[in-house]
């Protein structure tokens, strides 16, 4: 069971209606399904690149890797990170592959900022949920974690990612389907965070507040138009920050699942950020309340 609800002087939660039940028929069990082999990674989300991003892969003892490469002139740096993981026996092949900029860059998406380093990794197994809750349990300081509501861009969980990792949350949660991939530019954008962050795929996010909520997380969602600034908030030892797509916010399910809602001290005539941007203020000001 969860603590009772924390509050501070002057606050008046909001009433929340009670949803009728509805009876339905059991639906049919449908046939078992083969089981289909996996499919392999598609290349953008086989290569990692950029200095931070291969670093924490390479240094991440869950990492499986099978080449790195680099362009002249980073070989040291190149060959002093394989060393390390190949220590470890992680590692696949020739430590470190050089090549020019035109076969360097072939390999990765055009555009890619790569800093002259790049490594073809195995995905990391996927985070389970119920061992991220666990960890909870035995937080330093106030357990947190961040939801996101339908925010598919990569490059904005990536930087969820870092701020989580800057801030000590205990794992970001995202949607399985219409989600972003962990490709190179959500590694790139998160900066080494990806292997350090547990990135959690869940089928649905209401569901999924149920579970934080039953493991005793107070979940708050941010919303421009909230009553109440995060700050004023008391949010107790677990809480949950749920964050929404900067199109739409948090779908109504989404919403209905949040204990509080809050807002940031925004003003006209821009009041809404980044949704990175928001979890990073919003991960900031539950450290230091915390």
């Amino acid at each position: 069971m969860r603590p009772s609800r924390p509050q501070k002087k002057g606050f008046r939660p909001r009433r929340v209606k009670a949803a009728a039940a509805i009876s339905a028929p059991a639906p049919a069990v449908p046939e078992r399904m083969p089981r289909r082999a996996p499919a392999r990674p598609a290349a953008a989300e086989r290569w990692l690149y950029g200095r931070h991003a291969v670093a924490a892969a390479l240094a991440n003892p869950a990492r499986r890797w099978r080449r790195l490469v680099v362009l002249a002139g980073h070989e040291a740096e190149a060959a002093e990170l394989a060393a390390a993981a190949k220590a470890e026996k992680r590692g696949a092949g020739e430590p470190v592959q050089v090549l020019d900029r035109l076969a360097f860059t072939a390999l990765l998406p055009e555009g890619a900022v790569h800093q002259g380093l790049a490594l073809e990794a195995e995905p990391l197994a996927a985070a389970d949920f119920d061992d991220v809750l666990r960890t909870a349990e035995t937080a330093d300081g106030r357990a947190v974690l961040v939801v996101l509501d339908q925010v598919t861009d990569p490059h904005n969980v990536g930087a969820v990612l870092r701020s989580a990792a800057a801030f000590g949350a205990l794992g970001v949660i995202v949607a399985e389907h219409n989600a972003a991939p962990a490709s190179g530019a959500l590694a790139k954008a998160a900066s080494g965070a990806l292997d350090l962050v547990p990135l959690v795929r869940v089928v649905n996010i209401a569901r999924a507040l149920d579970r934080v909520k039953a493991a005793g997380f107070w979940c708050c969602g941010l919303d421009e138009s909230a009553a109440e600034p995060l700050s004023a908030l008391d949010l107790g030892p677990k809480a949950a920050l749920v964050l929404g797509a900067e199109a739409g916010g948090l779908r109504r399910l989404v919403r209905e699942r949040c204990d509080y809602l809050a807002r940031l001290p925004t003003r006209p005539p821009l009041a809404s950020l980044n949704v990175s941007n928001a979890a990073a203020i919003a991960l900031y000001e539950m450290a230091r309340g915390g």
